[in-house]
């Protein structure tokens, strides 16, 4: 495997400080601290954590040093005026001071006081590794690692499956009990906690809310609440269908995935969400960057034909891919929703070798590292 120190938004991130702050978000752990002392020489000394006692009466005493090249807030969001102290510098200061903003939590979401940030910034979601990030020409072991350990820079570096199930239950335990309580009035955080358990159970399938309340004996409401609170915490998203008139499409039910997949008990199951992890950073990074305007979802049909995911650029098909560990015969749902949804291009991938097809007709079956060239994901 490659060095994965230098991680793939770094250079995007410096060419955006010349003009902005810059955000970065993303699950704990995942490497954003790291990624943001990067930026800072051995002379300056402009990081702050808000979890640092002493970071923190520096900030709420304004002795901040704002003249410095670089300033970096670590887990600021968790300060109520943040934005108004990373405003106020901006504003005073940004000829000759850059500033990155990071933080475990959607940046974007936890906006506590303070006057509007709009035009100040640029925000960037950083993901755990994925294949393309750690080889050039990935090998079927450094696939099977890779489902093995997650992507997380910890466990992924220790390559030891002691230490990332520690690592896997400290992270989750830190995640409900300590950034949930930060961010959150949640009182009922052992029914979190096992709602969180039960989760990597469903990962693959149509989420069923109605199951999570018989399962929590919590109401509807409640479980919809809780899981829009993780997905803003980093640890678990949701894809919707695409609906189309084309198509007798299913409304409402979504799947739900991890950002780490290493979570899933089902191998099957793993390497759909590792799938649905590498377009999901495929899709952040494109609309990060390039102001695209992405979406991820998948196709289904009343009738239960489906595809796993359909990436949509400005709301228009881009292309689908259905995911199979083995090199099993090709889908032949790949041509029917190619056909009534007009989608440019359509994949089958899998943890094989063989490679047939055509992905502009009826479809093409192909490996993984293969796909991941073919779609040039991060």
């Amino acid at each position: 495997m490659q060095n994965t120190t230098g991680r793939y938004l770094a250079k995007f991130i410096d060419e955006d400080l010349s003009e902005k702050m810059v955000f970065i978000g993303g699950p704990r752990q995942v490497g954003k601290t790291t990624l943001a002392k990067n930026f800072l020489d051995s002379n300056n000394n402009g990081y702050f954590n808000w979890d640092d006692l002493e970071d923190r009466d520096l900030i709420l005493k304004n002795r901040i040093n704002k003249k410095q090249p670089l300033l970096v807030f670590d887990e600021i969001h968790k300060y109520r005026n943040w934005r108004g102290l990373v405003k106020g510098i901006f504003d005073k200061y940004h000829e000759g001071t850059k500033i990155i903003v990071t933080g475990s939590a959607r940046l974007d979401h936890f906006r506590k006081g303070g006057d509007s940030l709009v035009g100040r910034y640029h925000y960037y979601r950083l993901h755990p590794f994925t294949l393309p990030e750690i080889s050039t020409f990935a090998s079927l072991n450094d696939i099977k690692y890779l489902l093995e350990y997650g992507g997380f820079p910890e466990p992924f570096m220790k390559g030891n499956h002691r230490h990332w199930s520690r690592w896997q239950n400290e992270r989750v335990s830190r995640v409900v009990t300590q950034d949930l309580r930060d961010l959150e009035a949640v009182k009922e955080i052992s029914l979190v906690e096992l709602l969180v358990s039960i989760l990597p159970s469903k990962v693959g399938s149509l989420l069923s809310l109605k199951s999570l309340t018989e399962d929590l004996n919590v109401s509807h409401h409640t479980v919809e609440r809780w899981i829009t609170i993780l997905e803003n915490l980093y640890l678990c998203f949701r894809i919707a269908p695409f609906g189309n008139e084309r198509i007798k499409a299913v409304k409402k039910a979504q799947k739900l995935y991890f950002w780490d997949w290493s979570q899933v008990e089902n191998m099957g199951s793993r390497f759909e969400n590792l799938m649905a992890s590498h377009l999901l950073k495929y899709c952040h990074f494109h609309e990060d960057y390039n102001g695209s305007k992405m979406e991820l979802r998948y196709i289904r049909d009343v009738e239960g034909r489906e595809i796993d995911f359909l990436v949509l650029k400005n709301k228009k098909p881009l292309f689908a891919v259905e995911c199979k560990t083995g090199e099993s015969h090709k889908s032949k749902h790949l041509e029917y929703f190619k056909n009534r949804l007009n989608i440019p291009k359509i994949f089958q991938t899998h943890l094989g070798t063989n490679d047939y097809g055509n992905e502009l007709k009826d479809g093409r079956v192909l490996p993984f590292p293969k796909l991941c060239q073919e779609l040039e994901l991060l």
